[in-house]
């Protein structure tokens, strides 16, 4: 018997994917549910060769569903939640909203996959930041070999993190600068086509945005409280697809060639690292694939025991969909869910 899954934001640009990948990757179901807010009642998204009608979230009973998957914001998971876990459903949630509760587990399965037992304490399990999820794919199996004291990360973020109307704004703006029209910045704070801007999320006290602290606490919760991480998040002008440059120090000596090959054999990973032209990732490379790639693997210098590296993963499949879906399989592979008896 397979499992009953909703999607929570199923015609947002993440839900959508968390369909596609779904089905890609054969996850057990034996139903599908598309669900969002009331404005969306009646639209279609896919599901394989099958076209669901999208239900509305406030009406619906999740009390012989298996999974929820939430892709709608932090406000309406903080509301939903807690209400759906309650009901015997298992909510894998892509927001912010509970990825800092002691008693919701943080997860990336190629990092911490034991953590993911805690789950029973309030039936939610978090699905990090974009940005943080393909950062500790990549230094998860340095860290083991190594141990990391310290990493700097400057994040190069595409506007598909800002959702739908950033991807529109970044069209919308080329173009007009194209044809000579007025350029309007809404989504975003300053003009986004033809620029980059150093401000992700709000502004915090200290002179870190948001985003930036969410990938030093969700590095510190999921692979080690220790590790001091200093992070800058630029929003750049490419649709799909975050960039990361990262300077780590070690507490062990390490070198490039040793971390190449650890890397070579790490899960989640590809490294594609030749010094030559083009002998390297880019965002473009990285849409539509699961991996997170790693290119320009070198020994810095500046520091004891140091490396630099360049990370890219498409942000909508590994930074959300795919990483929810892998949590999915996880609690499936470890005998954590069963399947719901449905009534005669």
């Amino acid at each position: 018997m397979g499992f009953k899954v909703a999607v929570v934001g199923a015609t947002g640009n993440v839900g959508r994917e968390m369909l596609n990948i779904l089905e890609e990757r054969g996850f057990p179901v034996d139903e599908v549910v598309a669900l969002a807010s009331r404005r969306s009642l009646g639209t279609e998204v896919s599901f394989g060769d099958k076209t669901l009608k999208v239900k509305v979230l406030d009406t619906y009973d999740f009390s012989d569903t298996d999974i929820a998957i939430m892709s709608a914001g932090g406000n309406i998971s903080k509301e939903w939640s807690p209400k759906i876990g309650k009901q015997g459903c298992v909510v894998i949630d892509n927001s912010s909203a509970f990825r800092y509760d002691q008693d919701v587990p943080l997860i990336v399965p190629e990092v911490n996959p034991d953590a993911i037992s805690g789950f029973s304490k309030k039936n939610i399990i978090a699905n990090p930041n974009c940005s943080t999820a393909q950062l500790v794919v990549a230094l998860k199996p340095l860290h083991d070999a190594a141990t990391i004291k310290r990493v700097v990360v400057s994040t190069y973020q595409s506007v598909s993190g800002a959702g739908k109307e950033g991807m529109d704004e970044l069209f919308t703006q080329t173009r007009a600068v194209f044809v000579a029209d007025p350029v309007e910045a809404k989504k975003f704070t300053k003009r986004i086509a033809f620029n980059v801007i150093p401000h992700i999320d709000v502004f915090m006290e200290d002179g870190y945005t948001k985003e930036e602290w969410k990938m030093m606490a969700e590095t510190k919760k999921m692979l080690d409280p220790k590790i001091k991480l200093t992070a800058t998040a630029v929003r750049v002008p490419v649709f799909i697809g975050h960039s990361e440059a990262v300077n780590i120090e070690f507490e062990k000596p390490i070198t490039a060639d040793e971390a190449r090959e650890i890397l070579r054999e790490a899960p989640g990973c590809l490294v594609i690292d030749k010094r030559e032209d083009g002998g390297y990732a880019t965002p473009l490379d990285s849409a539509g694939e699961d991996a997170t790639y790693i290119s320009r693997i070198r020994e810095d210098g500046t520091v004891e025991n140091g490396l630099a590296m360049w990370i890219v993963s498409d942000n909508l499949r590994k930074g959300a969909a795919l990483n929810a879906v892998q949590i999915a399989e996880l609690l499936v592979e470890r005998g954590l869910i069963t399947p719901k008896k449905k009534a005669a």
